[in-house]
């Protein structure tokens, strides 16, 4: 983003930062209701009914940038294999939220800076310098910190909170080829679609039927979901995204409160340095980026 540009939004930013404090706290809130009922539900009957829900408040978006014949996507390819990768993020990171307490899946789920720049070498064919790379480094020590390999007890929710990581680095990646080409409406209904698709094949054999509180929570994480998206959308487009991005590390705070009422859970002092060493790294990973494209322009 330009000066002139940023000076032109100044005024936005607030808004944006509203926005992006919304969204995140909506997302934290959905990800506290997947895994309590995570319990009781299969994580694919939770996608199939969240995905189905999420239609509803994203359809007002849809109607808003030109309707049905807005969502033809200009890159069909690039916004499939997003849409794939973001589905399979999901299997995953839901299934780490039936296994860890919350702070820890979002604590590994927060590596994701961290690999988009080394990813970014190989795929994007983009330079990166001691600096980022000392930044990923000093990171996943934070990850080691946290899962203490020879020491602590890990589990499966373990590796599905960082394959989680890993696929919505590859999105984001394939989200940067994207650029700003696509409409926030193809890229939401994409991702939903692609939900749709792999969780309803596996639904009948895992479905178990539902009572009204458990349906009324199914269709509010739906429901939350896609307002969380679209407050996200309207954040990055009041705020720049160097603005909006560091807000996604409040998510942390929520999941400490949930998961000390709802679930009993008490962060490890090793969950909390481990974070803290991952948040600064992202941060300053975001910083350099931030500080090379100004350069750049």
């Amino acid at each position: 983003m330009t000066p002139a540009t940023s000076e032109l939004t100044g005024d936005r930013i607030p808004h944006g930062i509203a926005f992006a404090l919304a969204a995140f706290t909506i997302f934290s809130c959905a990800d506290a209701g997947v895994k309590w009922l995570s319990a009781t539900h299969s994580i694919f009957q939770i996608i199939f009914m969240q995905s189905l829900f999420a239609f509803i408040p994203v359809a007002a978006l849809v109607m808003r940038e030109g309707g049905l014949r807005a969502l033809r996507p200009h890159h069909p390819w690039l916004v499939a294999a997003r849409a794939l990768l973001l589905a399979i993020d999901m299997i995953f990171v839901f299934y780490a939220f039936s296994r860890l307490p919350l702070a820890d899946a979002y604590t590994m789920l927060f590596t994701a800076p961290m690999l988009v720049t080394a990813l970014s070498v190989p795929l994007l064919g983009e330079h990166v310098g001691w600096r980022r790379w000392s930044a990923v480094a000093v990171g996943f020590g934070g990850v080691l910190v946290v899962l203490r390999p020879g020491f602590a007890e890990l589990n499966l929710g373990h590796i599905a909170a960082l394959a989680s990581s890993s696929f919505f680095a590859l999105s984001l990646i394939v989200a940067r080829r994207i650029g700003n080409s696509e409409t926030g409406s193809t890229l939401l209904i994409s991702m939903m679609v692609a939900l749709l698709l792999i969780s309803g094949p596996i639904l009948p054999s895992v479905y178990v039927s539902s009572g009204p509180t458990d349906l009324a929570m199914l269709a509010g994480l739906g429901l939350l979901m896609g307002l969380g998206h679209l407050g996200l959308i309207y954040a990055l487009r009041l705020a720049p995204s160097a603005v909006v991005a560091p807000f996604h590390y409040t998510q942390i705070v929520w999941a400490v409160i949930f998961g000390l009422l709802l679930f009993g859970d008490r962060p490890t002092v090793w969950v909390i340095a481990g974070s803290i060493i991952i948040i600064a790294s992202g941060l300053y990973i975001l910083w350099r980026e931030t500080v090379r494209r100004r350069q750049a322009a």
